[in-house]
């Protein structure tokens, strides 16, 4: 059965099913700057805690491993069973770090009926000249009829230390690079690839993995930053012409938009080497 790209990703996936948590739709804001808000309520980014005044231990480190929403819900209660509408103590929040935030985000949207999805790539906005790793949500925009995308990870402590200039809740163009284009750009030898990563993790083979990742969320499979599976096994220098082809061809239909969403299903389908885990998919 044909299904359109919108009706698809109004669907809850295996890591964004709110099951038990559907109590949560009702509050749960109209807008998207609130949605963001919401969720700066109930957590703190990882990278971020400690500057902001809450360090971390191990323990809540181990947060961003928990892979559902649903898990990262039941801890954020086990935490905390205040309401998500109401600002927590640092110390109660769920600790996360992008993926997460827009995993959270494109179910919450999901759960309101407006078609969003999780994407990979890497955001130009985060240290000056380089291209740091990142996620963002994209979301169906009913009345402008198009995909707008939003970071939902930065509250105004990070806009202001960070002097990002531009609306967050659209990201213009060009500040978050899809994984994709970024593939493109070192293929043709329009960019470093060592600029595109994040801390000592980064190059071509960093890049195919965050595409990797992206057709996957394209699939509504969000799988964490540091899964390893497919081609991820090899070095650049070992790819051989046929992977080079699929992964040439990956970067062109995971930018191509709606008309590209048969094919974007198609090449998950059809290639064996892409599946993940099952017991990466709870």
């Amino acid at each position: 059965m044909n299904i359109s790209p919108q009706d698809y990703y109004c669907k809850p996936g295996h890591l964004t099913d709110h099951g038990k948590f559907a109590f949560l739709k009702q509050y749960l804001p109209d807008d998207i700057p609130s949605l963001c808000k919401l969720i700066h309520n109930i957590a703190i980014h990882i990278f971020w805690a400690e500057r902001m005044g809450c360090p971390l231990d191990e323990v809540r480190q181990s947060d961003v491993r928990l892979r559902s929403f649903a898990k990262k819900m039941e801890r954020l209660f086990e935490l905390d069973d205040a309401t998500i509408n109401i600002e927590r103590k640092k110390e109660k929040k769920l600790v996360v770090n992008c993926r997460d935030i827009s995993l959270i985000m494109t179910t919450f949207l999901r759960m309101k009926e407006i078609p969003a999805r999780c994407r990979c790539g890497f955001a130009t906005y985060f240290i000056p000249q380089k291209y740091e790793d990142h996620w963002i949500c994209e979301y169906w925009d009913v009345e402008a009829q198009q995909w707008k995308m939003v970071d939902a990870q930065i509250d105004e402590y990070q806009k202001k230390v960070l002097k990002i200039n531009f609306d967050v809740n659209n990201v213009p163009q060009g500040k978050f690079i899809p994984a994709g284009r970024a593939w493109q750009l070192i293929r043709q030898n329009r960019a470093d690839p060592q600029k595109f990563g994040i801390f000592k993790y980064k190059g071509e083979m960093f890049i195919a993995g965050n595409m990797q990742r992206d057709l996957l969320a394209l699939n509504s499979m969000e799988l964490l930053p540091w899964d390893l599976w497919g081609y991820l096994d090899k070095r650049y220098i070992q790819l051989t012409q046929h992977d080079l082809k699929l992964l040439d061809e990956m970067a062109i239909i995971t930018q191509l938009g709606d008309s590209a969403f048969p094919m974007v299903r198609n090449m998950f389908n059809n290639n064996p080497a892409l599946h993940p885990k099952q017991t990466w998919l709870i």
